[in-house]
């Protein structure tokens, strides 16, 4: 295969990669941009199996053993256990831009020149410290989707100096590594890697659960950038692209998300650098009862509901749980042929995971014209009669506006008290991924409907059936 065929199928994978991406920033364009991605990579993995490769039969187990473990992965992986899954995979770029260093640092390329030769160390040590990082900060992550670990961010003491001090430990590492002849670097090579994955690890403990989508956005870029990384270690352009690409966009993602929730990126990607460290909310402090909530059951829910000229319904990862997009979207179509205005809000961090919450409503076949985001509704709830909260927390605490104590204050939020009615369901009380109470529950016109998700709104559709029934008799 001559240099110049293989550079123009980079050219159309590379193509192809970003159409993808251009596909996925909205519902209506998303399945295809998909369809691009999987056709760019199948010419990626093309290349490299009639290129780049001297052992087919290595080639073959290791796709082999990979395709199958993701074809079981796809299949049997629900889509609540999205988000970990996706810190997992970022973790498996990280220990990949890691193994490919110290293989090509182990490999002892020789170069005409010795600036060559640096910056192909350079190359080496920024792979395997972005990689280090990636891995182990993916690892924490997925610790605390999974429920592992505790969302509550890790304070010790002094930690941006502590982060700092390994920074500058890891770069005298490097000096050491690049000054060292023949493969005598690889010391202070594994020296480094050790820093940076403790780097990661404390990074990513230093962050809050309110955060956490945050953190697999950023992730996935850090993650990018170590595959960009091993592209130039590998002197792959199309790797290098690709890289680059997930890299970029996980950044601009990352920003979007931080500017929707009010944070600072940097204090993000620093693990709280500048962050308040959060004194608790007064009432929590003192012990004090926040308030009576006022329970509802399903059948008044359904009143309310047929009664209501507007409904909003906000999803949270509690329906994500409980798999209840599917009968949702029953009752919205039944209220809809009613005469009701009914739409989705969907917050930027809804759920654990960027789009989480679009991606269940697609699934659900919700038209996407009725799927708005924060600030398209945020004006609108005035005007709604009733404001359907379905297993969120934080995205509806008036808390984020009107308690600066909180650890989420700053933070934009749906405003679903302004309803003439809010109806809360949750399981209990208890608070939210982040930890914080809510002072929604205690409202006036808010009502909380207790229980599974999915059992309350199969029992409000058995009742607006009913009363549908009723009334054509």
């Amino acid at each position: 295969m001559s240099q110049g065929f293989i550079t123009a199928l980079y050219l159309a994978a590379g193509i192809l990669f970003i159409m993808s991406l251009g596909g996925l920033s909205a519902q209506s364009s998303a399945r295809r941009g998909n369809t691009y991605g999987v056709i760019g990579m199948l010419i990626a993995l093309a290349i490299t199996a009639f290129g780049a490769v001297h052992s087919y039969s290595l080639l073959i187990i290791a796709v082999g053993v990979g395709g199958s473990i993701g074809a079981v992965l796809a299949r049997r992986v629900q889509m609540t256990a999205m988000p970990e899954l996706v810190a997992a995979l970022h973790s498996f770029v990280g220990a990949a831009a890691v193994l490919v260093g110290l293989a090509s640092y182990l490999h002892g390329t020789t170069f005409p020149t010795r600036a060559e030769a640096v910056i192909h160390e350079v190359e080496i040590f920024l792979g395997v410290f972005v990689g280090a990082i990636t891995f182990t900060g993916s690892i924490v992550a997925f610790g605390k989707l999974r429920g592992l670990l505790r969302s509550k961010p890790l304070i010790l003491p002094q930690r941006h100096w502590m982060n700092l001090s390994v920074l500058a430990a890891c770069l005298v590492m490097g000096a050491k590594f690049i000054s060292a002849s023949g493969t005598g670097g690889l010391v202070p090579l594994l020296v480094m890697m050790v820093l940076a994955g403790l780097l990661g690890v404390h990074l990513v403990m230093a962050i809050g659960g309110a955060d956490m989508p945050v953190v697999v956005s950023m992730l996935n870029s850090y993650s990018g950038w170590a595959a960009a990384a091993a592209g130039f270690m590998l002197d792959n352009d199309l790797l290098i692209i690709t890289g680059a690409l997930v890299g970029s966009s996980g950044a601009i993602l990352s920003y979007i998300m931080c500017h929707a929730m009010n944070r600072s990126f940097i204090s993000v990607i620093l693990g709280g650098f500048g962050a308040d460290e959060g004194a608790a909310p007064a009432a929590r402090a003192s012990g004090e009862p926040q308030g009576e909530v006022t329970p509802i059951s399903p059948s008044d829910t359904a009143t309310l509901l047929e009664d209501a000229r507007s409904v909003v319904i906000i999803p949270g990862y509690g329906m994500a749980v409980a798999q209840a997009q599917y009968p949702l979207y029953e009752i919205a179509r039944h209220l809809k042929a009613r005469g009701v205005t009914v739409r989705f809000a969907i917050h930027p961090v809804a759920g654990r995971l960027p789009g989480h919450m679009n991606v269940l409503l697609a699934e659900a076949k919700v038209p996407y014209d009725i799927v708005l985001e924060m600030e398209e509704v945020n004006a609108d709830f005035p005007s709604t009669d009733v404001a359907l909260v379905i297993g969120a927390n934080d995205i509806v605490n008036p808390g984020a506006l009107d308690d600066p104590s909180s650890p989420i204050y700053g933070m934009p939020v749906l405003e679903v008290w302004k309803s003439t009615t809010a109806i809360v369901m949750k399981r209990s009380m208890a608070s939210g991924y982040a930890g914080v109470e809510n002072p929604l529950f205690f409202k006036e016109n808010t009502r909380m409907l207790f229980g599974d998700a999915k059992k309350n709104v199969d029992a409000i559709l058995t009742e607006l059936r009913a009363n549908a029934s009723l009334s054509a008799a």
